[in-house]
């Protein structure tokens, strides 16, 4: 394999338990991240920010995100990028599946 570049597969990545609420994998790679999460209904994810702006897609579920004090809601199929160094949180409405890109 070309020392430049890597392969994963999803299902052969480990799953890492954040809390009892939140759950994710990863591949990252220099400069760029992408985060598989699972979060359920009610978690949250404290106010935080972030070095680079990230893309969060939601797969299945629906998020409120407060971005900047602006309060918004991603549902299933929805994209939110956030730029970087913006404050943000999000509470899970539902039981979600998210991708994150950062």
């Amino acid at each position: 394999m070309n020392p430049r570049a890597r392969l994963a597969r999803w299902d052969e990545l480990p799953l890492e338990k954040v809390t009892d609420m939140v759950a994710r994998k990863a591949v990252a790679a220099p400069g760029a991240t992408l985060t598989q999460t699972y979060l359920k209904k009610g978690a949250i994810v404290p106010r935080h920010a972030h070095p680079r702006d990230i893309v969060i897609y939601v797969l299945q579920g629906a998020l409120r995100t407060e971005v900047d004090g602006a309060e918004l809601t991603v549902r299933e199929g929805g994209v939110l990028a956030v730029e970087a160094g913006a404050i943000h949180q999000t509470e899970s409405l539902d039981d979600t599946f998210v991708l994150t890109f950062a």
